[in-house]
This record gives structure tokens, sequence and C-alpha cells, in this order.
């Protein structure tokens, strides 16, 4: 449910970040934080436990000025809510990260790093990924991204994470492990996201990272590499969301906007699926009617509130389709030892986009091969 935003831009990007995050209050979220660095290398961090509406207020009443920073909005996993566990979290005096997922051997790492002597200000798993890069870039004698690619090496988890050294502040370093991020392209200026809605007041071009991923964007320049590190482009889009989509409006809250946007919901969805008298088949893509033809079974995948439309949909496929379904948690499913049924079909459903158990059940279910695509 964590938000990420980042900038790096020739003016002041700090109400920039703020209106990022405000764009992804819709995820749910206890506490939020920004940190900006300027051109002579002065860091400037505030966090505030609570809405986004606080740490606005904070950087009205602060001079927080410069041209690249990065904003959270925190979810807490590992730590309870408070400030200082909030993002972002610092290394040292130069190194500040932000990070949505999980780090599962986060404790193996704090142990290792505190032998190091590094002291922990929090109870986060994040705070790891800090050090690590600090620790890595007081070992070589070279750039940030170098250094943080050997940092995420060491990591065994879910993240979406972007890291800034405030003795760089023209560039930031990103990587995408399970937890997606987006580059925002602008004149003259870049971005970083966990999802466009937070982008749209600033661009509409998006280029959106790809599993395994590694980013470095400054002002006029945005460079990738794939997990084998080898440079890679990756495909500008231009959104056509419309840019109220994140606001509540004339809504109380965002559950009561959700419930009244359900037509229109659906009517977006099913336009340019179906025909007069039938859904055409191939709108669901290569092969789908091979696909279908041969299913057998359904499998469906979920965690949440996505899970409840899974278990409305398993009466749908029975009752009209006649197909047999099944819907199972993906929390359970990825950690015990499945049986797949012959000509099974898995259907995955996530309300974000990036449940972290759904796509670890998917990345699973890929790799035995034993689903149809």
């Amino acid at each position: 449910m964590c938000g990420i935003v980042g900038a790096v831009a020739q003016r002041d990007v700090a109400e920039i970040l703020v209106e990022g995050l405000k764009r992804l209050e819709y995820r749910g979220y206890d506490s939020a934080g920004l940190a900006v660095s300027d051109s002579d290398g002065n860091l400037h961090r505030l966090r505030r436990l609570g809405k986004v509406k606080a740490l606005s207020d904070a950087v009205a009443d602060t001079s927080v000025i410069g041209g690249a920073g990065i904003a959270h909005t925190r979810w807490a996993t590992h730590g309870e809510p408070s400030e200082a566990n909030a993002h972002p979290h610092i290394s040292g005096q130069y190194i500040v990260v932000v990070h949505n997922g999980i780090i599962e051997n986060h404790q193996i790492l704090r142990e290792k790093l505190q032998q190091r002597g590094y002291a922990f200000s929090s109870q986060t798993d994040t705070e790891v990924i800090a050090h690590l890069v600090d620790w890595e870039l007081s070992q070589k004698d070279d750039d940030l991204l170098e250094a943080f690619r050997r940092a995420i090496s060491q990591l065994e988890g879910a993240y979406g994470t972007v890291v800034m050294d405030k003795r760089q502040p023209d560039h930031l370093v990103a990587a995408r492990s399970g937890s997606p991020l987006v580059i925002g392209l602008g004149i003259g200026e870049n971005f970083l996201a966990s999802d466009q809605l937070a982008l749209l007041n600033v661009t509409r071009r998006f280029m959106f990272l790809e599993e395994g991923d590694i980013a470095r964007v400054t002002r006029r320049e945005i460079e990738v590499f794939d997990n084998t590190g080898t440079p890679v482009e990756r495909e500008v889009q231009e959104s056509s969301i419309n840019h109220d989509v994140a606001d509540k409006g004339q809504y109380r809250h965002y559950m009561q906007k959700e419930i009244f946007e359900q037509p229109s919901a659906l009517i977006n969805t099913l336009e340019n699926r179906l025909g007069n008298k039938t859904v055409l088949v191939e709108s669901f893509g290569q092969n789908a009617e091979e696909i279908f033809a041969k299913a057998q079974h359904i499998q469906i995948i979920a965690c949440g509130t996505s899970y409840n439309a899974g278990m409305v949909a398993r009466y749908w496929f029975e009752s009209l389709a006649g197909i047999s379904c099944d819907v199972e948690i993906a929390s359970e499913f990825r950690y015990r030892n499945f049986v797949s049924r012959p000509n099974s079909l898995l259907l995955t459903i996530s309300q974000s986009g990036e449940t972290a158990d759904t796509l670890a059940a998917l990345r699973l279910a890929k790799q035995r091969a034993i689903w149809q695509p």
C-alpha cells in the first residue's frame, strides 16, 4: 500500500513531491515523508505521522529548497507507525532511500551491518538498504549506480526502491523487483513513482520499468539496465487516464467513490471486448481462443478484496460457463505444495496491480510451467 514519488528538476520539487503523495492517498498509509537535496549538497528531510496534509503543512512552514528529492507514504509492516519509522531513511550524512515491499532477509543484513558499526534508528527493513548502499560506496571508489547494484544483489524479497546521494544531487537511482516503478518524462526534468497517477500533474509520458530493471534518472537523461546489467530501451507511453482519477471529488472517501464508479469501471473494462452477441475472444490476447477452448478448470489466485471478487467470479464461471473453479489466497498458495489440474487456466487478480504475494504466486506458476499462460 506504500507510495513512492521522486523528482530531478531545475525547479524546487518539494511541492511536486507532496502533490504526488496526495494522489496516492487512495492506497492507505500511516505516515508520510520527503527528502530534498539542493545544488550545494544540503539535505532537507521532513517526516510526519498521519495524513499527507501534516507533511504538506510542515513543508509550507519550512524552507525546503532543492531540485532533487524523494517522497513516500508508508503502511507499517516492520515497526509501529511512527515518525522514526517513516520514510525516507538516511545512512550517515549522505544516502537517502524510500522503499515499497518487504526485504525478507533484513534481519540477517541488519546484524551484519551492526557488526560493521552501523547504528539503526528505526525498526524498518528499509533502513537496511540505505546502510548497504553506504557500505558499498565506502568499499570502492565508484559511482552511486554501481554501489546500488551491489547492494540490491544482497536483498531477498520484493522491492521498488529509489536512492539519492546528497553529494550527487543531479540524479536518482531506482530498482524494481516485485514492486512496480514508473518513470515520468518531462522537459528538462524527470520523475519516478510507484504509480503513474502520482505524476499526472507534471507529465503524460511514462516509461514502465520491467521486473529486475535498474535505472539512473537525471534531468536530461534516463538509463535503464536489465537484471544482467545490459542497457535496455523501454517503450515510452502516453497516458490517457483522467486527471481526477485519484481525487475523491464529490465523495466523502475513496471507498464511496469506488462504489459509485462501478458502472463506468465495467463499461471501460468491457469496451472493445464485446460484439453484438458475443465476447470478442481475440481481445484477450494472442492464442486466447485456443487457450480458452482447452480450459477445463480455472484456478483464481488473489488477496484481500481481490479474493472476494474471485469468489464471486467462481459462481459466474461455474453457473454461466460450466467450468469448475477454485479460489485461493495467494499468500497460502505460494507457500504450499500445490497440485494443478490438467488443462487448468490460472487467473490472478490484484486491485492495486502490485500485490506482492499475487505476483510471487504468478511467477511461481510460470516457473513451474504447469498452467496455461
